[in-house]
This record gives structure tokens, sequence and C-alpha cells, in this order.
């Protein structure tokens, strides 16, 4: 077997999860709030984080569906556990300061997000409201209710965006990076494409490949970093240990990996239904996608290592500025202003590239004025 076979394996056989986290045992007897919790990646925390008996496991999830898999889930395995399902969206500024009144968590992971890149495109409000600014209504939550530690899960997308889900994913890195403080210790953990998440190319190859193709790749050229779910996980616990504060935190990562390569992977391991070849068809990018990602801006610097981890220090507001920016951007939510919140988001990440579909909508708004 190859070495690109032996790399593509590790992606197949663990999509769903599963495997102990060795850092799950620091929440043993601790209070725990998850948002998106009923996502895949918030979902693998909660059971990963259930297995080591917390005291109490608060789930925080907007979809009733996906709340209600992961309750029953862990009343299935972890039924002595202590927990609640709380229905609602970080955006709920008198329901996130009621949740952390109540339960006074010792820690915060925050995966809740949207990360669909083509289609919040078309859906920029969206996305502001949900990345950016609901992660600053539950740091801002979790710094008056003095949280200890907030873990912020947020995506190699954020780095040099071309996307508005890359650039609303930056401006919740600038809020953790903002606020933190010794008594509220926030970081950041960049992952790149978590393998099997929602929105993961690998099930949407194998559902293609199992209806017998064509498997649509983007670029020829195209590549990304790829981690496992469960290595996700391992990233994510390990930054809400860590003692530094403010930090954006970057898990080791493999080199990046073209997609067309991981596609000619998958048809050849993967039986098909009608049992013939399955082609690779190019589509070209869409809006918002690059051919390839970053990890860190020119502008960071790397501060060593935090545990497992790698921090890197980014130039961030200060809270005030970052109180103003929340509130430009709140007001051009309220008044769907897309030329406004291009600019106020374009002078906080001035490396954000719009892609033609937004400057198309921003034209015409401009005309219609």
């Amino acid at each position: 077997m190859s070495g690109s076979e032996l790399r593509y394996r590790r992606f197949v056989a663990p999509l769903g999860g599963g495997a102990p986290s060795r850092f799950a045992p620091q929440s043993a007897g601790q209070s725990i709030l998850i948002t998106g919790a009923g996502g895949c990646i918030g979902s693998a925390l909660a059971q990963a984080i259930a297995a080591a008996g917390p005291a109490r496991l608060v789930l925080l999830d907007s979809s009733e569906h996906n709340l209600f898999q992961i309750h029953r889930r862990l009343e299935a395995g972890h039924e002595a556990v202590p927990r609640e399902s709380i229905l609602g969206s970080v955006m709920d500024s008198s329901l996130v300061n009621a949740v952390l009144d109540r339960f006074r968590p010792d820690a915060i992971y925050h995966a809740a997000a949207l990360k669909h890149v083509s289609l919040l495109e078309n859906n920029p409000f969206a996305a502001v409201r949900e990345n950016a600014v609901g992660t600053y209504t539950l740091a801002r939550a979790a710094l008056s209710h003095g949280t200890p530690r907030v873990a912020l899960v947020s995506t190699d997308k954020a780095v040099n965006p071309h996307s508005i889900m890359g650039a609303s994913k930056r401006l919740a890195e600038l809020t953790v990076a903002a606020l933190s403080a010794p008594e509220c210790r926030m970081n950041a953990v960049r992952l790149g494409n978590v393998i099997g998440s929602s929105g993961s190319v690998l099930p949407i190859f194998l559902e293609q490949i199992s209806a017998g193709g064509p498997v649509t790749v983007t670029d020829p050229q195209a590549s990304r970093y790829f981690l496992t779910l469960d290595e996700a996980v391992d990233a994510i616990l390990a930054a809400g240990a860590v003692g530094c504060s403010g930090r954006i935190l970057l898990p080791e990562l493999s080199e990046p990996e073209r997609i067309a390569d991981l596609a000619g992977f998958l048809i050849g391991a993967t039986p098909n239904s009608a049992g013939t070849e399955i082609p690779i068809r190019f589509i070209g990018l869409r809006p918002g996608e690059k051919l390839a990602e970053d990890l860190v801006f020119e502008s960071e610097t790397r501060d060593g290592t935090a545990g497992l981890l790698q921090a890197i220090v980014t130039p961030s507001p200060s809270p005030a500025e970052l109180d103003d920016l929340m509130q430009e951007l709140t007001c051009c939510l309220v008044s769907r202003d897309l030329n406004r919140l291009i600019r106020a988001i374009s002078t906080a990440v001035p490396e954000y590239q719009p892609s033609r579909p937004v400057l198309d909508v921003m034209a015409v708004e401009r005309r219609d004025a």
C-alpha cells in the first residue's frame, strides 16, 4: 500500500468519531457548556466529555432535531451524567446569561456556527449574525459571569478569507482575542477541514459514489488541510486546558491533500451499486472558495506551544473598539445594508476579499439607493 493510501485510509474508518479523548478527563467533576451541541463536532465533544464524568453537561443548540438526537445518545450511553438540553441560540442574550447564571460552567466549548461556504455567500447577514455577533454575545456574557475558560472552534477559512463565512469566523476570533481576561481565559482553536462534519467533502463523495457518480471536485489543484473528527475533539479539549489567554491555537496538521487525489482514492476503495467506473467531474471553484487554505496571517506571530498546540498571537482590537464594531455590525443587520456591512467587515478584516456574487449585490444596492 502506498504512503498516500495509508494517509487516506485514516479518513475513512473514523467518520463517526467516538474514540476516547486523552484530554477529556480534565472535565471530570466540572460543569461544562457546549454550544452547537447537536452538530457533528459538538455532539462528538459532548460524548467525549460525558465519558469523563462531568458534574453537569449543558447542551445548547438552536436545532430541535439535533438537540434531541444528542440528548438520546447521551441518555443511552451516559445515563448517570447530569445534563441539561437547552433549545436556543447564542444570539439570545437573555437566554445565554440565564444559562451562565444558573449553571456556572467551568468551561464553554463554543462550537455553534454556520459554516457552509457557498450557501452563506448568498446569506451574508445570517453568517455575520450567528458567527460573529453570536460569538460576541456569548463572550460578553462569559466575561461578565467570570467563566474561567472559553474555547472557540474556528477554521483555517478565517485566514485571508475569500468568503463571508471565513470573514465572520475571523470576527469571532478577534472577539475572543480582544475580550480574554485573567478571570476568563478565551482562546480560539483554528482547525482544518474536519472529516465527517457537516459540509465535509467525504460524505458528499461517498454519496456520489454510491449513486454511481460522477464525483464532483472544484479544481484539479484544490487542496485542503484535513483532520479526523477524533483529532478535532482532542484539539478542542486541549484548547480548553491551556494556560495562555487571547491566543489562536493551532493543532499539528499534516500537509494539505489534493481533493482530487482523495476523491480518486475513495472511488477505488468504495464499492458502488452500479459496478461501473466512476468519473471525476471538475466544476470550478464556487463563490467564496479558495484554491488552497492558509493557517496563519502574515501579521500573526508564533508564541511557542501550549501543550500540543501552537500558540499564535494575533492583532486584535481593544475591547472598546470591538464593542463599536459589533454595534456597527448589528445596525447593518437590522437595516440589511450589505454595502455598510461589507465596509465594516473589511475595516476589521482588511485581508477579506468579497466574492463576485457579494460584489454584484453591493453594486445593485448602490444603484438602487
